[in-house]
């Protein structure tokens, strides 16, 4: 194969364990060719999930958009409130937008592949309706710039200004505390 920087083998890219809990459902592993090949506006990873688990949470992007292709293998896919049986040459869509919720689940004997192509749109925030939590992203999880990236339960309203109490500002303002 010609080599260039631009062009990889899928065996030449590394291979990466999901940091799952262990004993959860959730797990697989995950090759990011987009990330080897030097893809700036499209991120590109393949996975592999074992039956009886999902690689991520229940989740909606409200920047992202991702497109799933089943490669092999076959599942159950949680969109909104659907739930629909995919299988080997299924092309899906997820949408940003709280509408969209997804969740690709392994309901097969044997593993199952499958090659995910995001917008990698950032910032982005993602909601998980199975936990009630928020994510806000400033970057991808992976390359020279990762910056902030962020859970929190949802349970927890505060107001804009709290913990907000203006010590800061007093000193600015006070030039006897400068010093």
């Amino acid at each position: 194969m010609a080599k260039h920087r631009h062009v990889i083998h899928l065996s030449e890219v590394p291979v990466e364990k999901l940091s799952a809990p262990a004993g959860s459902p959730f797990g697989g592993r995950r090759q990011r060719a987009g990330a080897q090949v030097g893809a700036s506006k499209l991120g590109y990873s393949f996975f592999n999930v074992a039956p009886g688990m999902a690689a991520f949470p229940y989740h909606t992007h409200a920047a992202n958009e991702e497109m799933i292709y089943i490669i092999d293998g076959g599942g159950v896919l949680r969109f909104d409130k659907e739930e629909i049986a995919v299988t080997a040459g299924s092309v899906i869509a997820c949408p940003p937008g709280a509408d969209y919720a997804h969740q690709l689940i392994n309901t097969g004997q044997g593993e199952l592949h499958y090659l995910v192509v995001s917008t990698m749109e950032y910032p982005d925030l993602c909601e998980y309706p199975d936990s009630n939590k928020v994510g806000a992203y400033a970057s991808a999880a992976v390359g020279a710039h990762v910056g902030f990236r962020r859970v929190y339960a949802r349970d927890r309203n505060v107001d804009y200004y709290e913990g907000e109490d203006g010590r800061e500002i007093a000193r600015i303002l006070n030039p006897a505390r400068r010093r």
